[in-house]
């Protein structure tokens, strides 16, 4: 077994070991009628992305962040080929994965207003790389918590939705 590589930005560590199967299954081949692409979220502090849709597969990654979102970009079976805010692709066992819409704050610190408007009262400022729950989507605009507080960011300050996608709370 290899040391694992630690990457901050997203709390992951690179390296090789193996993973866990299992998740709700859909069809009797593991696949879902859900739209591809589409953002899901990690289900676990530990998650590993493989080279490809298989234990035979190697690992690449191991996500260390419990409700970091990806993209799933195809289905094969119970594996899912994702992208990660970073842009890194590979494979997953959908058991590893959850349908909690969450997104990560992009860029510097971000204001977070109590109404959807860059004129509205600022609620709070968070972090970049910060994990937050997104709970509703307009426009430009999503309500997003995380800790306890919420308030609304502009979409484009965050990764984890598409352009105008409609997410209801």
């Amino acid at each position: 077994m290899k040391l694992l590589r630690l990457c901050p930005r997203l709390g992951v560590a690179a390296g090789l070991m193996l993973a866990s199967p299992v998740m709700a299954a859909e069809r009797a081949d593991g696949t879902t009628d859900l739209k591809v692409p589409r953002f899901v979220s990690l289900k676990s502090n530990s998650a590993m992305l493989r080279t490809g849709p298989g234990e035979r597969f190697p690992i690449v990654w191991e996500y260390k962040r419990r409700g970091l979102p990806v993209e799933v970009l195809k289905e094969y079976e119970i594996w899912r080929q994702l992208r990660d805010p970073d842009g890194t692709v590979g494979w997953m066992n959908k058991s590893l994965l959850q349908g909690d819409r969450t997104g990560v704050i992009t860029g510097g610190v971000r204001v977070l207003y109590t109404a959807p408007d860059v004129k509205a009262r600022i609620a709070w400022r968070i972090a970049p790389g910060a994990v937050v729950t997104i709970t509703l989507c307009e426009d430009l605009w999503c309500r997003v918590s995380k800790d306890g507080k919420s308030g609304y960011i502009l979409r484009g300050q965050m990764w984890g939705t598409y352009p105008r996608e409609t997410i209801a709370g």
